[in-house]
């Protein structure tokens, strides 16, 4: 439906592998098979889904449950996600790489080994630092990434329970401020490698020919550095979709 309201290019990810229901509190395996058997085939269908996600994490799915739901969703034509690493390190990136996951998210807590077995793939690191800041826990080791050649991307995890904000302006600061990144690298961050976290950046993430004329203008601002700097403040003026302006200062089509 939001694809249908909205004139974005939106990608939906069927996270049913975030925590047990509590009808299913008792009984995990059938909540595995509802996932597995019913739910996948079913999302994949209707094409009601792009990816598939697991939230492999301690006292939440394992490492085994993640392959199984991987598994799953590529036999049915979904690629897998992986939200990992959160509080504790358990085997999930190795999992996620070995499987072909498009992107790892969280990566709060990184061990040497998960480090390198991400520097040898083509699985996409990406970083959630509001997460970070609302629960306040640690921060993803961006600079250890990077320093590994890796196409870290940034998002936000807006969600209602751990990130009750989707502020991309924030985000920035975030990334600049807690995370250590040069603005240049977090915009990349944010645009470009977010793009390829999605599979669009042959569509999106850069202003270049051939690509969506999809891009914001900002207000008046003396640096691409000013935009983190001055964190809180508004600076977009004007956004275009497709070519076509959505939103013209205070104004939102």
């Amino acid at each position: 439906r939001l694809k249908e309201a909205l004139p974005l290019q939106l990608k939906a990810t069927l996270l049913a592998a975030h925590a047990l229901p509590p009808e299913f509190k008792d009984d995990r395996a059938g909540y595995l098979d509802l996932i597995v058997n019913e739910l996948l085939p079913r999302v994949a269908e209707e094409g009601l889904a792009d990816f598939v996600d697991v939230f492999c994490e301690t006292n939440y799915f394992t490492v085994a449950e993640l392959e199984r739901v991987l598994e799953a969703g590529a036999a049915h034509g979904l690629p897998g996600k992986v939200h990992v690493n959160q509080f504790t390190s358990i085997g999930g990136i190795q999992a996620a790489v070995a499987h072909g996951a498009l992107s790892v998210d969280h990566l709060e807590v990184m061990e040497p080994a998960d480090l390198d077995v991400l520097a040898g793939s083509d699985t996409i690191p990406t970083l959630l630092p509001s997460c970070s800041f609302f629960l306040g826990i640690p921060y993803g080791p961006a600079r250890e990434l990077m320093e590994r050649d890796l196409p870290l991307a940034l998002a936000t995890d807006h969600n209602p329970g751990s990130t009750p904000s989707g502020n991309m302006n924030f985000l920035l600061s975030l990334a600049c401020i807690r995370l250590r990144m040069l603005p240049e690298e977090a915009v990349n961050a944010m645009t470009l490698n977010a793009a390829a976290a999605m599979r669009l950046e042959e569509e999106l993430g850069s202003i270049a020919v051939g690509k969506r004329a999809s891009l914001i203008v900002t207000k008046r601002v003396p640096s691409l550095a000013y935009l983190p700097y001055a964190f809180g403040q508004d600076h977009l003026d004007t956004v275009i979709i497709d070519g076509r302006p959505v939103r013209e200062g205070a104004a939102l089509a």
